[in-house]
């Protein structure tokens, strides 16, 4: 008799490993994937929230009453930027029951707390060091450019040399803080699935996302336009947005480090 046949065999639970041929092949140094796959990304986000919508915005909800909570307290507030990568991660978890069949629940918003803490909380703290450090770089661009501004009043051509000057000072900030957002976005589900070291996710993240800055391209218009949408009806829209902006994270992280 076999096995499968005998009434009494021990119930065997059947176990998805990322790293093999069922979720496809992790590939640690990443994938080059076409710019449309941005698109994709934030379409594979929305398929995984009309799973369970109910779900993800009472998710979404609690998320933003704590960072609001945590916001408003002085000193204290910078926790937020130390907390994001740990709920990331546990939304990451969330995800992969998704796909593994079982559903997101509630309580995956604050997995990150028990698995892998200690890296995703260092993770943000990294990010919170980049932060203050490019807050500077910033700075001094805009003390430059704003005494360039200055230097111009007067002149026929002020208005044109002062426009010019204030998108140097974007573009600077966008080309500033997008590569820090690309490694922190990707580094929470290599910490908690691949389990490696906070620095080295974030090296790896940001190397795979400059690789594959076309579908990032196309991916943060898309970001940037449907978080003005969100945010119009009283912020609102983030309710569903931010869900879908989430999962589309992991969506990326799948498409990125995984061969099928």
């Amino acid at each position: 008799m076999s096995s499968e046949d005998n009434p009494f065999q021990v119930p065997v639970a059947q176990v998805h490993d990322y790293t093999g041929s069922a979720q496809g092949t992790f590939v640690p140094e990443g994938r080059l994937v076409p710019a449309g796959r941005g698109y994709h990304w934030l379409l594979r986000g929305w398929t995984m929230f009309v799973t369970a919508p109910v779900t993800w915005i009472g998710i979404a909800a609690v998320f933003m009453a704590v960072v609001w909570i945590v916001g408003m307290i002085p000193i204290i507030n910078v926790a937020v930027n130390l907390l994001l990568p740990v709920f990331i991660g546990g939304i990451s978890v969330g995800c992969r029951a998704i796909e593994d069949g079982e559903g997101i629940r509630f309580e995956h918003l604050f997995a990150g707390f028990s698995r892998q803490p200690g890296a995703l909380l260092l993770v943000g703290l990294l990010y919170l060091v980049a932060l203050v450090v490019l807050a500077v770089v910033i700075g001094v661009v805009g003390t430059v450019t704003g005494a360039v501004a200055l230097a111009t009043v007067g002149r026929d051509n002020a208005g044109g040399i002062a426009v010019w000057t204030m998108v140097v000072f974007f573009l600077a900030t966008v080309l500033v803080f997008a590569p820090l957002a690309m490694a922190v976005w990707l580094a929470p589900p290599l910490v908690v699935f691949q389990e490696i070291s906070a620095y080295e996710a974030i090296r790896i993240s940001l190397l795979v996302a400059l690789r594959n800055f076309p579908p990032f391209l196309v991916y943060g218009v898309l970001v940037l336009g449907a978080s003005i949408l969100a945010s119009l009806p009283l912020l609102l829209g983030w309710l569903v947005w931010l869900p879908v902006l989430y999962a589309s994270l992991y969506a990326a992280y799948r498409d990125l480090f995984f061969a099928e």
